[in-house]
């Protein structure tokens, strides 16, 4: 099981890597759980899309050096990654985008029921962001 939920996160990130948002959505569970980093919970592959399309408008990332474990049970798993970013549009309630470039480390953790992902909570440093494209 261990195998196949770091199959799923790899196929997860490559295909948000590739811009293949309809591969990245059909990933998650119906009802996924979304973490939002500095933000609250959105349930729902809809509310997931919504996020991302708003993502996708603002900002331009790529994830590299990514690290991924499983639990032997394959119900749980956490990535690492570095993210590499160009700020596109003025996100609401954040600083002017200028196309401002970032890097930064990250992380995320998953539940996963069925081979689907169940929960994603993911976390960078705000603050460190916010330094970077000021």
């Amino acid at each position: 099981m261990r195998a196949k939920t770091e199959k799923l996160i790899r196929n997860y990130y490559a295909a948000f890597n590739r811009g293949d948002m309809d591969t990245f959505v059909s990933l998650l569970a119906e009802n996924v759980a979304h973490d939002v980093n500095q933000g609250k919970r959105e349930t729902g592959k809809a509310k997931f899309r919504r996020f991302m399309q708003r993502m996708n408008k603002n900002y331009r990332e790529r994830l590299t050096n990514i690290k991924i474990v499983a639990s032997a049970d394959g119900k749980h798993a956490a990535a690492e990654f570095v993210v590499n970013g160009k700020y596109l549009a003025t996100d609401t309630g954040l600083p002017k985008a200028k196309g401002q470039k970032y890097k930064l480390p990250g992380g995320a953790f998953f539940d996963v029921k069925r081979g689907k992902i169940a929960r994603i909570t993911n976390y960078y440093n705000l603050q460190d962001w916010l330094k970077q494209i000021r």
